[in-house]
């Protein structure tokens, strides 16, 4: 009996240490558990991200449009700022080719009226305006393009109304004397706006795709032009030669030219395939994808960036690298943006609604909206026709319009190279004999062109001397194809103030004005690195070829102005 309540005792006692045993391991267990579950909701519960932390997701085009209307903008602004400059001593009523004398050709050419005829062959809003102070309308549709250009740069914020004044006024100076590509550009910026909104981000307006490619088309036709013109031109460019000849040879060299050209042969071969490469191949990485598209804006922008450094090719590298921000979303641009600033909070607030399904609902002008936007595809397309038809012609020809408003056009540059390089160089002197043995000529410099070897290739890109580079085209030709260049023989003869604006240097100023004014033409090539002519700080060596017109006086001109309607050089 004791012996078995010992055995019981003992069996209570083992079984009340058991039960302890197995509630310490459920309680290890439960809190093992619960250590699990805080593991778990911490890995699966993060803090939550701030606006700023977040992406903005892909396929929209909100900051996209800010980008290119402040980048059409800013090519606006360096365009009204050349012909606020130079359009007076080009164009003016003492320019040397007025635009005035133009429009009256134009007038008499439809018939003698101003009506749709004469607006089809120049559209211009001069034809609106007062003649009689010429200089005033030039410099008033500068001023208000530079005003409303400025505004949009400055704001990021535009509508139609705005863009389409800019388009306006700039083609109404291109068809008396500008460059037209952006034409193409500025019109196509008028569809990226709401009609009146000024808002940076207008919620019913969203970027249309169709607008957006539209842009990437011009890229792809503009690059492709300029390969193709190539490659049926010139023949250094399929013997990879034509690097070699370029950077001395271009319109208006700048210093990185110098230096440039006197790269090893082997870089030369490698940056014409690179050129063949970014013109011929890479355009249609447009069509393969959002990837592939951004790989194409980004190379064509830095192709554009590198002729910038290489060149004073005026606005025009600029003005292409335009186009190529069309390759790149919202996404992909926001890097350009505060990430805490008003604009990317309010696109990721729109991308936040949207993937809600909280979209505002269609109203009328939506609607009409996106008739428009479908209009300006048709319209595109059915333009493109010809500009196609011209690219896959074996007689292609580049930097020509199809219609009169320019609207789609074709592109090109350097289908040949000129292997030599020849400028011509105004003298004047103060001697009564022109060929006298004692007669001294002193030389008038123009802004940046070459002229006195010692002087270094100047730098001025985005920024455009329109005269200098008219002279660059005249070298390849005679006076007699280029007759305004007897109106400035004429002009320095008087010592006149408005074509001497566009020179860099006068060697009459202050002093009696020459007798007798003469153009030589010479030959140029740059100093080889380490030559004497270079220790002596020369940029360039020259070799006179001949003269380019005659020596001529204010007297000898007098008949020559009087056949040809021009006032007399000392009348301006």
């Amino acid at each position: 009996m004791r012996r078995a309540l010992g055995a019981m005792a003992v069996s209570g006692e083992g079984s009340e240490r058991g039960l302890r045993r197995r509630r310490s391991v459920k309680q290890a267990e439960d809190r093992s558990a619960e250590d699990a579950d805080q593991d778990q909701q911490d890995v699966a519960a993060p803090e939550p991200q701030t606006e700023e932390a977040v992406q903005l997701q892909t396929g929209t085009y909100w900051l996209t449009r800010i980008v290119l209307l402040r980048s059409i903008c800013f090519i606006y602004f360096v365009a009204f700022a050349v012909a606020y400059n130079q359009n007076r001593a080009l164009i003016g009523q003492r320019g040397l080719t007025p635009c005035r004398e133009y429009l009256r050709s134009v007038k008499q050419y439809v018939g003698g009226k101003i009506g749709g005829a004469a607006l089809a062959y120049t559209p211009s809003v001069l034809w609106s305006m007062q003649w009689e102070d010429m200089d005033a309308n030039l410099d008033n549709i500068a001023l208000a393009g530079l005003a409303l250009s400025g505004f949009v740069l400055l704001s990021g914020r535009s509508n139609m109304v705005i863009m389409a004044a800019l388009w306006t006024l700039y083609h109404s100076i291109v068809s008396v004397g500008q460059l037209c590509q952006l034409l193409e550009t500025g019109f196509l910026g008028i569809f990226l706006c709401p009609l009146w909104n000024l808002e940076q981000i207008p919620r019913r307006t969203p970027p249309s795709l169709i607008s957006i490619w539209t842009f990437r088309w011009l890229i792809v036709r503009i690059m492709l032009g300029a390969g193709l013109i190539k490659i049926r031109g010139d023949r250094c460019w399929r013997d990879l030669t034509c690097m070699d000849y370029h950077y001395e040879t271009q319109p208006v060299p700048n210093p990185i030219s110098y230096y440039l050209h006197h790269s090893p042969r082997w870089f030369h071969c490698f940056e014409t395939l690179s050129n063949h490469f970014i013109e011929l191949i890479v355009p249609f990485f447009t069509f393969m994808g959002r990837r592939m598209c951004m790989i194409n804006g980004a190379l064509q922008i830095l192709f554009q960036v590198v002729l910038i450094i290489s060149g004073n090719l005026s606005f025009l590298n600029w003005l292409t690298i335009v186009p190529s921000l069309a390759c790149f979303d919202d996404s992909a641009l926001e890097f350009l943006f505060w990430s805490s600033g008003t604009a990317r909070r309010t696109v990721l607030k729109i991308q936040n609604e949207d993937a809600a399904g909280q979209n505002p609902p269609a109203t009328a002008r939506m609607l009409i909206r996106r008739v428009v936007n479908v209009s300006l595809g048709i319209l595109i397309a059915y333009l493109s026709v010809p500009v196609l038809i011209n690219l896959l012609s074996s007689r292609q020809v580049m930097n020509t319009s199809f219609d009169p408003l320019r609207i789609v056009n074709t592109y090109g540059a350097f289908g040949s190279i000129t292997k030599e390089r020849t400028e011509v160089v105004f003298q004047g002197t103060l001697s009564a004999d022109p060929s006298g043995e004692e007669v001294v000529w002193e030389e008038y410099e123009f802004l940046c062109k070459p002229g006195s070897v010692s002087r270094r290739p100047c730098l001025i890109s985005p920024y455009h001397y329109r005269l200098d580079w008219l002279m660059w085209f005249a070298a390849f030709q005679t006076y007699e194809q280029n007759e305004w260049i007897i109106q400035i023989a004429g002009r320095l003869l008087a010592n006149d103030s408005t074509v001497l604006s566009l020179m860099g240097h006068n060697p009459f100023e202050d002093r009696e004005k020459p007798r007798w004014i003469r153009g030589e033409h010479f030959r140029y090539k740059f100093t080889k690195p380490g030559s004497t002519s270079a220790v002596n700080g020369n940029w360039w060596v020259r070799k006179r070829i001949g003269p380019y017109f005659p020596a001529v006086n204010l007297e000898g001109l007098r008949r020559y102005f009087q056949s040809r309607n021009w006032p007399q050089p000392d009348n301006y």
